[in-house]
Order: structure tokens, then sequence, then C-alpha cells
């Protein structure tokens, strides 16, 4: 099968692509690498320009490379939009795609129009990363991407892809409830692919002297990650148990450095509002290190998974973060058991050749 992959978020589609190329399909990704991430990719839609002229960078690298975008069996797009482009602006590429090419698929991997609309007019969800409960979480991250999804041209790229592909992948339970009550004959859920043959340092941890927690921030998305609410809980932990524990905290860096410094973690502390845990979960995981974020029982359920539960579930608020932390390190015993339970989910749910056949079955199914 011939299969282009459009953009990329957390190297998913980078890390699918090899597993699809592992079962003998030929694979080309198209995308801009994930910006300061330089995941990689066959054909390079960077955009190092801000404004106007970035906008024109990016459109003319597409245009340049449209005949290489024709004749394949699948094109799947990360989700709306998949360029580095205002949403309504990748319509015309989306309809050359689905014009030259047999079958075109959409991701559900990222905020959009569905899935903001499901946060602010549904009680789908508890707590998002745009309410908890009835309460919003008003901070610009959410201002601007309201205004966006809600009434900009995200709503009609949405619409029209969502509408007119041949089906849709949620790689989250949080994206599957938001489309599956609007498409429910097109959506299904696929879990993140991650390479485990990649991984170094992988190991079940057992806490020495002290609890070693990492934390990784996005200076650009620190808000909605939670990280601007859970670092300050770590430093309250740090100066209550000095003796017992150590923080380590990293900003953007390139995904390989982000490897190394994470190498001696024995917990990563991770996303506060999400239910599942993500590539940055997985990745630790996968290594051995235990992940307190998201770990909610749809999570579970979504994977008909009944008896591993490694992830530390944290409810969003400082007093649950503080006290599942300080747990930890009470009974630092449960470390070595949660860190072997992480490395058997992450191989058992989400290795990529296993992922990459779940999405071969979909395509072929449309």
């Amino acid at each position: 099968m011939k299969i282009l992959l459009i953009g990329d978020c957390s190297g998913v589609h980078s890390t699918l692509a090899r597993g699809l190329r592992s079962l003998g399909h030929e694979v080309c990704v198209a995308s801009d690498g994930g910006g300061w991430k330089n995941y990689p990719r066959d054909i390079s839609l960077t955009r190092t320009l801000k404004g106007f002229w970035g906008g024109l960078e990016c459109m003319l690298k597409t245009l340049m490379n449209l005949p290489r975008m024709r004749g394949y069996d699948v094109v799947q797009i990360i989700h709306c939009p998949f360029l580095r482009l205002k949403a309504e602006r990748t319509l015309p590429v989306y309809r050359f795609l689905r014009k030259f090419n047999k079958k075109i698929f959409m991701g559900a991997f990222g905020t959009d129009h569905y899935y903001v609309k499901t946060c602010l007019e549904s009680e789908t969800y508890r707590y998002s990363d745009f309410r908890i409960g009835n309460k919003p979480l008003n901070f610009t991250y959410n201002t601007e991407d309201i205004e966006e999804c809600m009434h900009g041209g995200t709503v009609q790229a949405n619409q029209e892809i969502a509408s007119t592909c041949n089906g849709i992948i949620a790689c989250l339970w949080e994206y599957y409830a938001a489309y599956q009550p609007h498409f429910p004959d097109k959506t299904t859920f696929i879990p993140l692919p991650f390479d485990t043959d990649k991984v170094s340092d992988r190991r079940v941890r057992k806490a020495g002297d002290k609890v070693n927690f990492f934390i990784g921030v996005q200076s650009d998305r620190d808000q909605v990650k939670g990280t601007d609410v859970m670092y300050p809980v770590m430093k309250k932990i740090e100066q209550n148990y000095p003796e017992r524990c150590t923080i380590k905290k990293v900003s953007d860096l390139p995904y390989m450095e982000y490897q190394q410094e994470m190498a001696e973690a024995d917990v990563l502390v991770d996303q506060l509002y999400s239910y599942t845990p993500a590539m940055n979960a997985l990745l630790a995981m996968s290594k051995g290190i235990v992940v307190v974020g998201g770990g909610e029982e749809e999570n579970y359920d979504i994977l008909n998974e009944e008896k591993l539960r490694p992830i530390i579930n944290v409810c969003p608020s400082e007093d649950d973060v503080y006290n599942k932390l300080e747990s930890l390190i009470i009974n630092k015993e449960n470390i070595s058991r949660l860190s072997d339970e992480s490395i058997s989910y992450v191989e058992k749910h989400h290795d990529y050749k296993k992922v990459a056949r779940q999405y071969l079955d979909f395509w072929a199914s449309r």
C-alpha cells in the first residue's frame, strides 16, 4: 500500500510511518517536524517566518510539493488544520488531496472545533483544559482557541473535512468522545503508536534514598498542559521533603536531548487536564518511569484493559497533585511495581507495529 501522512503531532506520524514500513508498505511523511521538536519527515513543510510572510512561505512549499502528494492509496492528515496555516486556507489543499488520491482520513489528534464544542456545550467531560465542572479556565490560550474553534475559519474547515473524509481516527479517549456522537459510522479509536525498539534505558525503577521527579515544560503550552499549576506544587513538595526527593525541570528541548535529560527520573509529572496518557507519558512509561498525570478509567475502558493501572491519575487541583506526589514519597516501595506495569502497558497497547496494523485494518474497511 502507498500511504501519505501529512502533518505531525508529538511524532505520531513519524512513528506510525516506521511501523507501516516495517510491515512492507511505502510511506511518505510530509510535515514541519513539529517545529523545534524536529521529528523526521520525507517532505519538509517547515515554516521559518511569522505573520503574512510565514503563511506565504508555508503555502509555497506546499504547492511546490503537491505533485508528490497524489496517487496514494491512503492519505491521512494529522488533524484540522494539518498545515501551519489558518484552517480555512488548508481547504483547497484538502480538496486536491481528496480528488487525486483513493482515500483520505482525518486524525482527531488535537484541539479543534468538535473538541472545543464538546468541552463547552456538553457534560461529556468532568473537566478539560477549558473548564472544570461549570467553572471556565480563562487563560489566554483558551480565549484565542475558543474564538477560532467556535467562530473562526476552523469551524468551516473542520466540518467539511470531517463530513467528506473516509474516516476519522481519534488517538485519545477525549477526542473519540468529541467525534463519535457526530460521526458514529466513521469514527474509531486507535491508540497512539510508540516505537519501543528505540527506547534506551528501559528498566524497572527502584527509588533510592530520594525519589527523582521530572517535568518537561513547553513554554507556549504551559497553561494548557497544566505545568503552570503542577510545577509550583512540585517545588512545595521539595521544600517539605528536601531529604526525600529531587526535582528536575527542562524547557523546550529537542526530542533526543529531552530523552537524555529524563534518563535518571523515577517519576514524570505530566498533563493535568488529560484523561489519557499522550506521547510524552508513553515515552516515560516505556522507560519504566512512573507517570503522574492523566489516567482516568475512561482510558482503560476504551483499551479494554482490566488489570494494569500504572498511571497515578490526578484531578486538576493543587491539593490532589500534592497528595499524589506526597504519597509516592511516603510509599516509594510502590514505584518498582508501577514501573514494571508501565513498561508492560506500553508494550501491550502502544507497540507501533501493532498500532500500524490497526490503522491498516481501519483504512481497508472504509
